[in-house]
């Protein structure tokens, strides 16, 4: 263990090693919380150092099973590995259970709401499976809508598919929604997942991905928590084709992938709608969401999915690298530029 590395308790509750006693006796530590409050991050270290005879590295089994517990009461769906649709490929299901995970909890690490997720083993006609179970974040008290739906109710003679100026027009129109009290600004909500997708390569945040969440009982509505990432980080990349992979093929990668959404009917490219700077929304957006992300917590966080193969974890840091460079490029000139909203 070193000074300043994360560890924690027998409930699994975060610290920061701050002092390791001599001959192991104990561990001096401050405990870690993280929270959202009023649109902003934080992230602080409490100022009382306390003492602990025994710290883990890693989440101890008891507390993850209460985790597991806890969410097993509230599971949407498992999702299961997709058969592969692809023709010549040899592998038989494609790894969307590591990506919904992983990019998940990417969003949960940068400041959002997020649906809760975790990995377990599924035994399925004698076959053990990896999925990720979902926990389903509606109750009695309130209702998803999501965005194809909100359209509907805003437009309901024209069918809104993925333009980037019919999805902007919605959300203004919803802001004119009589019945809804919005405690969330949309649009701004809207791009920050935009940016986050654009760093774990999500490929699929069509209308029906996204939403927001309304309480029936006051008509009060705010931005729904994130959900379905499992088209982000190519699952469809089998293991053998990672290890077969250079760093010239995993940075184009990086660089050449397409959002659903579109500018005048064709696809957006993440890394270049973002460099070139000219949506001012987008820009407000990296400024928000950059200083959010932590990239040394999301590789560690990565390193530390035993069940997921060496290689996996490899590509997923390197890819998530050269597209978090880009972001902080940009972040960087545009700061200096002074073309950010402060």
């Amino acid at each position: 263990m070193q000074i300043g590395q994360v560890v924690y308790d027998k409930k699994g509750y975060e610290y920061e090693l701050k002092q390791i006693l001599p001959d192991n006796s104990g561990y001096l530590v401050q405990r870690i919380y993280i929270f959202t409050e009023a649109d902003e991050y934080y992230e602080e270290v409490g100022n009382e150092v306390i003492f602990l005879e025994k710290v883990y590295t890693e989440k101890p089994v008891e507390a993850k099973l209460k985790e597991i517990e806890e969410l097993d009461k509230k599971i949407a769906k498992l999702k299961f590995p997709d058969p592969i649709r692809e023709k010549n490929k040899n592998i038989s299901y494609i790894n969307n259970a590591f990506s919904e995970y992983v990019g998940s909890h990417i969003f949960e690490m940068s400041g959002f709401v997020t649906q809760n997720t975790i990995l377990g083993n599924y035994t399925y006609n004698g076959k053990e499976k990896i999925v990720c179970a979902c926990e389903d974040f509606t109750n009695k008290d309130c209702v998803l809508y999501e965005f194809e739906n909100l359209a509907l109710s805003v437009n309901p003679d024209k069918k809104i598919e993925t333009e980037l100026a019919d999805i902007m027009e919605v959300i203004d129109g919803i802001k004119k929604i009589s019945s809804l009290s919005l405690n969330d600004n949309i649009k701004e909500k809207f791009w920050d997942m935009f940016i986050i997708d654009s760093l774990i390569g999500n490929t699929d945040r069509h209308n029906g991905n996204w939403g927001i969440l309304v309480y029936p009982i006051n008509n009060k509505a705010k931005f729904a928590p994130i959900y379905d990432c499992g088209s982000c980080l190519n699952p469809i990349l089998d293991d053998s084709d990672l290890e077969k992979m250079n760093e010239v093929e995993i940075k184009n990668l990086a660089i050449n992938c397409y959002s659903c959404i579109k500018e005048n009917g064709k696809k957006i490219n993440y890394m270049s709608y973002i460099k070139n700077g000219k949506n001012v929304e987008c820009n407000n957006a990296i400024n928000r969401i950059f200083k959010r992300i932590n990239i040394d917590k999301i590789d560690d966080f990565i390193d530390s999915i035993s069940c997921m193969s060496v290689s996996r974890r490899k590509f997923y840091k390197k890819v998530i690298g050269y597209r978090y460079e880009i972001i902080k490029n940009v972040y960087n000139r545009l700061k200096f530029s002074g073309s950010l909203n402060n």
